[in-house]
């Protein structure tokens, strides 16, 4: 088991704070979308709101524990980020759902290269040179 500084190191290395704040958002972001495409909306819609629903939790949690960064500002690149990300969703979930896949597997198997198109997009975009 790891003692303090070994976690306290861990924490330090911003690839490590981006997995662990990435996935708590990345839960927050899926459990919506899956809790809107069983109330019956629209694959398109589900992810409209669900990114639109999590961009404030994410913008404060990437921000200020990730990025150590915390101006305001910088939500309008933020949220030009989230718009690259969900057109990008969208139309991937569109072929997947032409290949035959559920909007549940769908959405699951996009997770990983949406969070790396987001933290791409947040490290050399928004939150360019910081820690």
């Amino acid at each position: 088991m790891a003692d303090a500084p070994e976690l306290k190191k861990a924490w330090d290395n911003r690839f490590i704070r981006f997995l662990i704040v990435g996935g708590l958002n990345t839960l927050v972001g899926y459990a919506l979308f899956a809790l809107l495409i069983f109330a019956g909306l629209h694959y398109s819609l589900a992810v409209f709101l669900s990114t639109l629903l999590g961009i404030l939790f994410n913008f404060k949690t990437t921000g200020s524990l990730v990025f150590k960064h915390s101006n305001n500002r910088l939500i309008f690149k933020f949220v030009s980020g989230y718009a690259v990300v969900y057109f990008l969703n969208v139309g991937l979930l569109k072929e997947l759902s032409v290949l035959g896949f559920n909007m549940y597997a769908a959405g699951a198997m996009l997770l990983p290269p949406m969070a790396l198109v987001s933290y791409f997009l947040n490290s050399r975009l928004v939150f360019r040179g910081h820690p």
